[in-house]
């Protein structure tokens, strides 16, 4: 009986040696990391950035329309009914950008997904979804993240705190080198034609004039009249250029181009980042496409 003791002992210490190496594992640790993050799904890959930004290392994130495709023409898949089933948190646009969700939700079956509307109590204006457009409306967007993974990680509270701070800061930046390129471009060419209506709250905080837009309606593409109208705005305005999105075909693009004597820019970014490291975020997005806005209206 007194070997007893002994034998528990000896027991203990090689348990606690097993638990010591299979912690060290290197799979072991990835899994237990994996589980210990915040799964969150979002709608569009442009809001990806706001949750990496806030959630840093204590999220996963998986997005649901593919980069490169519209959100608003977006078809889902099986798959896609997966990643929100999974998911702990799930971060939309809202504002009638994705026609498509109320009917993911229901297939996906998660009553307690935590769902987070970014453009929710934003002045939408003209029913435009776009409001992420504007990096000032996308501060509103991070706050609105930030409590989301707090509500549902309270543990890393002051993390997410800190990072969303961290992030408005960088949006704040951004804000200002957008104001200080835009500029510089004369105001007599602070006109735009573009190919869907992504761009009124970027141009309307940065003081250029949407003149018209291609597509009135996701998948409507423009009755001859309407491109003569357009034609006609461009030459009235001097409008350098007509612009649209890598996703967007720009056959029209350059009827309009060809008629009113101006030049087609193809790869501006919206809707969706891109697979180009110059577009790989929402801050590297804004910048390229600044960058390239003040190159073709200068």
């Amino acid at each position: 009986m007194r070997r007893l003791p002994v034998i528990a002992g000896a027991l203990a210490l090689l348990l606690s040696a097993c638990a010591h190496v299979n912690s060290g594992h290197p799979s072991t640790a990835l899994r237990m990391a994996s589980r210990a993050k915040v799964r969150v799904a979002t709608t569009i890959s442009t809001l990806n950035s706001f949750v990496q930004g806030v959630g840093g290392e204590y999220v996963s994130v998986k997005n649901i329309v593919p980069i490169g495709a519209s959100p608003e023409t977006f078809a889902p898949a099986p798959q896609d009914v997966a990643t929100v089933a999974d998911a702990d948190v799930l971060v939309e646009n809202g504002a009638g950008l994705e026609t498509w969700l109320d009917r993911l939700l229901r297939d996906a079956g998660k009553p307690g997904l935590r769902v987070v509307v970014c453009a929710q109590g934003l002045p939408v204006e003209n029913l435009n979804p776009h409001l992420w457009m504007d990096p000032v409306y996308a501060k509103e967007y991070v706050a609105k993240i930030r409590d989301a993974l707090i509500a549902a990680d309270p543990a890393h509270r002051e993390a997410y705190r800190a990072n969303a701070a961290s992030y408005d800061r960088r949006l704040d930046d951004l804000i200002g080198q957008i104001r200080r390129q835009i500029a510089t471009v004369p105001p007599s060419h602070r006109y735009m034609i573009v190919f869907h209506n992504a761009w009124q709250y970027y141009n309307g905080r940065f003081g250029i004039t949407t003149l018209g837009f291609v597509e009135r309606n996701p998948g409507q593409e423009p009755n001859p009249q309407q491109v003569a109208e357009l034609i006609d705005l461009a030459k009235q305005h001097h409008v350098h250029g007509v612009f649209s999105e890598p996703e967007y075909s720009p056959k029209i693009l350059y009827a309009i181009a060809q008629g009113a004597g101006i030049t087609v820019v193809e790869d501006l970014y919206d809707d969706s980042i891109g697979t180009d490291p110059r577009v790989a975020n929402y801050i590297a997005m804004l910048t390229y496409d600044t960058s390239v806005i003040v190159h073709t209206l200068k």
